[in-house]
């Protein structure tokens, strides 16, 4: 029943933006800490930033001034704009739900940066 469905990544080159989209359903998106994660194949998944159900957002130091996280209540919808893109951005993007004490995870995004 939960399903969190990623959106907009793609390929850029650097110093460009790209807006990743994570729709959500299935739960009471209003009351769950939203998050979203990382991954680099054969690294460790590595966190990003979150947007708790209060609104409080809070950035991974290597992203801080570029990426900018946000949520819409009425549209079930987390956004994280990434400005200033650098090769070393290059993975797959997870959205995660965390409510009632577990995470959930979406299917990824896949996200390039290159010239």
């Amino acid at each position: 029943q939960v399903q969190l469905v990623e959106s907009g990544g793609g390929l850029v080159q650097p110093g460009g933006s790209l807006r990743l989209s994570c729709a959500a359903s299935g739960f009471a998106f209003s009351t769950a800490d939203m998050k979203w994660y990382r991954q680099v194949p054969g690294k460790q998944r590595e966190f990003v930033a979150v947007i708790t159900r209060g609104g409080s957002v809070n950035y991974v130091d290597f992203v801080k001034g570029r990426f900018t996280l946000s949520r819409d209540n009425a549209k079930n919808t987390v956004y994280l704009e990434m400005n200033s893109l650098k090769p070393e951005d290059t993975a797959v993007y997870y959205c995660i739900a965390r409510f009632s004490g577990r995470d959930y995870w979406g299917q990824g995004t896949q996200v390039t940066v290159s010239s």
